[in-house]
């Protein structure tokens, strides 16, 4: 078996990134796109929605290890980022459409944060929905131009991984109360 050649994933990563743009590029997904974005900031918007599951009281293990699940992934992904540093795509005819807070851009911590909310909320707002929502996240990432998606597919499967291992630890049988 042998490893996809980097020049290929280099070509398919660049056709996908201007195929998204020319299909989406005019439509309303791009402000849904950068409202997205600014949701998964830093994982902010998962991290208050674990906050608000907690809160309301019910299921609050569950909720707990979601969020954990979602800060481990995203500090992974940041990690990830650092000692890869793939630079954030530069295509003259695919310009960012929204501004980032580093250069760096393998893996996509905003997939690695949705992925990680996906394994851990989806249990108690719905696997479909939050899965849907994943993949919204992934190319909404491609369509403004700041990942390849190389960097959201890696990002959602290190994210829901790490999410998947962090659940496993901090659930607890059920009886056991919060």
């Amino acid at each position: 078996m042998s490893a996809i050649p980097v020049a290929a994933l280099t070509r398919a990563d660049h056709a996908l990134l201007r195929t998204t743009r020319r299909t989406l590029g005019g439509t309303p997904a791009v402000p849904a796109a950068r409202t997205l974005s600014l949701f998964g900031d830093h994982a902010l918007g998962w991290l208050a929605v674990g906050g608000a599951g907690w809160l309301a009281g019910r299921r609050r293990q569950e909720w707990l290890a979601g969020s954990a699940g979602v800060l481990a992934a995203h500090a992974s992904g940041v990690v990830v980022k650092r000692l890869v540093r793939r630079v954030r795509p530069a295509l003259e005819d695919v310009p960012a459409l929204v501004t980032t807070a580093g250069r760096l851009s393998f893996p996509s911590a905003h997939s690695c944060s949705t992925a990680a909310a996906a394994v851990g909320f989806g249990p108690m707002v719905g696997r479909p929905a939050m899965a849907g929502v994943t993949g919204l996240m992934l190319v909404s990432r491609v369509l403004l131009g700041v990942h390849y998606p190389s960097d959201v597919v890696s990002g959602a499967v290190l994210g829901a991984g790490v999410a998947s291992v962090v659940r496993r630890r901090l659930t607890r049988p059920e009886g056991w109360k919060a």
